[in-house]
C-alpha cells in the first residue's frame, strides 16, 4: 500500500524549512483564499477557519493527497496581531510586546479529500519579549522583513534579541507545530 502524497497548502517558506528539516517528503500548493480577518474573533476560531479554507482549497484540487492548512496568530490582552502592513505598524506591534507575555496559536487543518478524513488541532505557545525601547525596536527591525510575519517577529531569525523565553513548542511560533503535526501524520498513516 503507497502512503499518498503530502501538499502543504501555503507558500511560508518557514513551514516549508520545517517540514523540509522534519524529513517529510511533500509539494508546496499555495491555496488562492482571502483569509478571515475579523479582529473581535477569538484565536482559536480564526485560525481554525483560516487553516481550514486552505486545506479545504487545495484538496478540492489535490482530492487523493492529504493536505496540510495553517494559520497562526499572536495575541496579546485580546487583541489579535496578524501581518502588519507597513514598518510603522510592525514597530507598533513591537512596542505592544515589548516586555510582556503573549500567545501564539497556530492551528492545523488535515484534509484528505477522496476519503473525506479530517483532522484539526490548535497549538499554543506562550512567548515572554524582553522590555524593549525605541533603539532596540529600530535595530531589530533593520535585522529582518516583519511585514509577513504574524506581531511583526520572527522568532528563527534573531529571536534572542527580543525573545525573554517561550513555554510551549518553539516551532509553534515560528509557524507550524511540527511536532504534533508529525504525530498527527503517523495517526493517519500519511508517513
Amino acid at each position: 500500500m503507497s502512503i499518498p502524497p503530502l501538499v502543504l497548502a501555503s507558500s511560508s517558506p518557514r513551514r516549508f524549512d520545517l517540514m523540509r528539516e522534519a524529513g517529510l517528503q511533500f509539494v508546496v500548493v499555495p491555496a488562492e483564499v482571502d483569509e478571515e480577518h475579523e479582529v473581535s474573533a477569538p484565536v482559536a476560531e480564526l485560525t481554525r477557519s483560516n487553516a481550514a479554507l486552505k486545506a479545504e482549497w487545495v484538496a478540492a484540487r489535490h482530492p487523493g493527497a492529504w493536505v496540510i492548512g495553517a494559520d497562526t496568530l499572536v495575541s496579546i490582552g485580546g487583541e489579535l496581531l496578524g501581518k502588519p502592513a507597513d514598518l510603522d505598524e510592525a514597530r507598533g506591534m513591537l512596542r505592544r510586546l515589548a516586555g510582556q507575555t503573549h500567545e501564539v496559536g497556530t492551528a492545523v487543518c488535515l484534509i484528505h479529500g477522496a476519503t473525506g478524513q479530517r483532522r484539526e488541532f490548535l497549538e499554543r505557545t506562550q512567548v515572554t519579549f524582553k522590555p524593549l525601547g525605541e533603539k532596540e525596536i529600530g535595530h531589530y527591525l533593520t535585522l529582518i522583513n516583519p511585514l509577513d510575519k504574524a506581531g511583526g517577529y520572527a522568532a528563527q531569525e534573531h529571536g534572542e534579541v527580543i525573545i525573554l523565553k517561550v513555554e510551549g513548542p518553539y516551532s509553534n511560533v515560528v509557524g507550524l507545530p511540527i511536532e504534533r503535526l508529525l504525530e498527527e501524520l503517523q495517526a493517519v498513516g500519511a508517513v
